[in-house]
């Protein structure tokens, strides 16, 4: 058996265990390992999501309507046991509804964190992106990705603060 193995294995060891413990250090300040975002479609627009800011992504399932509410409020849903508010995004942002088939839509969960317990319709998962490997727009919120694909990046935590967003109800 060679000597140098164990050893090489201890460095390997010793290099994860840092990689581990800078990736703990980034989740508790809130800072995306990497800037990941998770590239979503809305309306038709492809828009981008901050990791830290979702907790998970659900199947598309029925929402109860809520009488007196606005258009894009699509109404109440029960995730894991939690009743949970709907949220047509592209809708609330007055775009028009996407064109994809039921199948491919999905349920995208606030972070608890965030403080308010709804969940996004999206059109489809388009997968993670990159932060870095992308370039942003005049101090915007656009990006441009090596495609040239142009990504609307949202951020959930200012979402939850405009008095509209709060506000559902029609009264």
């Amino acid at each position: 058996m060679d000597s140098q193995a164990p050893t090489e294995r201890r460095s390997r060891l010793r290099q994860y265990q840092v990689q581990l413990l800078e990736r703990m250090q980034a989740a508790k300040s809130g800072a995306a390992v990497g800037g990941r975002e998770l590239g979503v479609l809305l309306g038709g627009r492809p828009c981008l999501l901050d990791l830290t800011q979702i907790s998970e992504i659900v199947p598309l399932q029925a929402a109860t309507p809520v009488p007196l509410t606005q258009e894009w409020y699509l109404g109440l849903t029960n995730i894991r046991g939690h009743l949970t508010g709907v949220i047509d995004l592209a809708r609330y942002q007055g775009l028009a509804a996407g064109d994809s088939a039921p199948s491919e839509r999905r349920l995208i969960t606030f972070a608890p964190g965030l403080g308010f317990n709804c969940a996004l319709q999206v059109e489809r998962v388009l997968g993670l992106r990159k932060l870095a490997e992308m370039t942003q727009q005049d101090d915007s919120s656009q990006f441009l990705d090596s495609d040239g694909q142009q990504w609307t990046r949202i951020d959930l935590a200012l979402l939850v603060q405009e008095p509209r967003f709060a506000h559902v109800g029609l009264i």
